[in-house]
């Protein structure tokens, strides 16, 4: 028999606030441990807990950008267990109420085509504290650092709808990207802004009923999640073919091992209304308000990058895949510059230059308006691409506008006729076995002849012209 995996994800994203949920502590992941605390988020009886506006805002804002349907109200729940990263004994977070319902986002299916995967919902909760694991000589102990207490959270919660690997991988990726361009939060899985659980369950192929899952944690990468994934789905078909009973149970995935180990049962603590935090409302007017802040998300872009611009579909998702790349690009091509140019040296030539020196798009002196007057300097022939490139390097290190580095550096293309017979009689001299080849027949001895003659004018000869004056020059081959 035929077996195919059931896959639902839980997926807890840190807002990038500049406080916590609750309180008007730092929201700041790296901090040193405990200081960035207060009464409110330990906890202290006495204490009134007072929400943000800011967190709100970003949390509908994350709604709105996984194509939730925004519930005119939602509040707050105590999730009660006891375990001492929770200071209060209870969490809160919105159970019976969540602000977000019956999301989706597509993604790349393996054949090339589109995805649909559905979001059961999306609530708002606030984090616990971290803990520490130590050991020392004589013990193991646990440090508690309360300084993620308190701080706001998202948990989107997936219908079952992932078949393998590759769907709940591409499904982060595609929510990640949306995040980030909504400029909500940074999700980063290594840094743990971003946390995912994974639910698994193998069933016979065809089948429609929900066997019983294993919930899978401690996954620090994308690829960790599809390597943990792959590995639950291997183990509870071998223990269904080998007539054993999967347990409902939580797992934690060992990277070192490749392998998911046993963590403890799987139990669910009673929820109940929190009475210290009102009901949260969302007016039609916040909400258009909110939604007119949202930028274009990345599939709209990515299929606007085709139509607009004629690019491929791996170039537009790549163009498409961080916000600020896009608009990066979109600059660059509304300042005159061709798509195709725009691809080829943002992604050949700029973002490896910025790589090396430790820059980025958003602080680098080469703006979309200077490197749109750059690509026109080549384009016009007024330099050639290499000459291009290295005018790129200076101005990373200078204000002048390109034609003024030109002008300072002699990079200027030369293409008057009577320079370039110069050059051209001086290499059809120089090398006459080239010169045997290409009459015998053998095309490429022009393009080393070519390359000689732009090495001989420094790089600054336009090499279509070059290429026309020697085939004139040296007349018809052998062929």
């Amino acid at each position: 028999m035929k077996y195919e995996a059931v896959i639902g994800l839980e997926i807890h994203v840190q807002l990038n606030c500049a406080t916590k949920m609750f309180c008007d502590c730092r929201n700041s992941p790296g901090d040193p441990p405990n200081s960035n605390i207060c009464p409110i988020c330990l906890g202290i009886p006495g204490t009134l807990k007072q929400f943000g506006r800011e967190a709100l805002e970003k949390a509908v804002l994350s709604c709105l950008a996984l194509n939730c349907e925004i519930q005119p109200e939602s509040a707050f729940d105590q999730k009660v267990y006891y375990y001492p990263d929770l200071p209060r004994g209870y969490q809160l977070f919105q159970f019976h109420r969540p602000l977000g319902r019956n999301g989706w986002l597509e993604i790349t299916a393996e054949d090339g085509g589109w995805k649909r995967l559905r979001g059961r919902e999306a609530h708002m909760e606030e984090d616990v504290a971290r803990l520490v694991h130590e050991s020392d000589s004589r013990r193991r102990f646990s440090l508690v650092d309360f300084n993620r207490a308190g701080a706001p959270l998202v948990e989107i919660v997936t219908e079952p709808d992932m078949r393998g690997p590759q769907d709940a991988m591409e499904f982060l990726r595609t929510l990640r990207v949306c995040l980030r361009y909504a400029g909500t939060a940074e999700c980063s899985l290594e840094e743990g802004t971003m946390r995912v659980d994974a639910n698994i369950s193998v069933r016979p192929e065809g089948s429609t009923g929900l066997s019983t899952k294993v919930e899978v944690k401690n996954m620090n990468s994308i690829r960790h999640v599809g390597n943990a994934i792959a590995h639950e789905i291997a183990r509870q078909t071998a223990l269904v073919e080998e007539g054993k009973e999967v347990t409902l149970h939580t797992r934690l995935w060992d990277p070192d091992r490749n392998v998911t180990t046993p963590m403890r049962g799987k139990f669910a603590g009673p929820c109940v209304p929190d009475p210290s935090v009102p009901a949260i409302t969302v007016s039609p007017e916040f909400l258009d308000e909110l939604r007119a802040r949202l930028p274009e998300m990345p599939a709209v872009r990515r299929r606007g990058f085709e139509e607009r611009h004629g690019l491929t579909p791996e170039e537009a998702a790549l163009m498409s895949s961080e916000r600020e790349l896009a608009e990066y690009f979109e600059a660059v091509v509304a300042g005159g510059s061709s798509p195709r140019a725009a691809v080829d040296w943002i992604t050949g030539r700029l973002l490896p230059l910025l790589r090396d020196r430790g820059e980025s798009l958003a602080s680098t002196r080469v703006t979309p308006a200077r490197l749109a007057a750059l690509l026109e300097l080549v384009e016009r022939r007024e330099i050639s691409a290499g000459a291009g490139k290295e005018v790129l390097t200076r101005m990373l290190e200078s204000d002048l506008d390109p034609a003024a580095i030109v002008v300072r550096e002699g990079l200027a293309q030369v293409s008057d006729r009577e320079t370039l017979e110069t050059v051209a009689d001086t290499v059809i001299a120089n090398n006459p076995d080239a010169v045997k080849d290409y009459h015998a027949g053998k095309k490429p001895a022009l393009g080393f002849l070519v390359g000689r003659a732009m090495k001989a004018s420094g790089g600054k000869a336009d090499p279509k012209k070059m290429r026309s004056l020697l085939e004139e020059k040296l007349g018809s081959s052998g062929d």
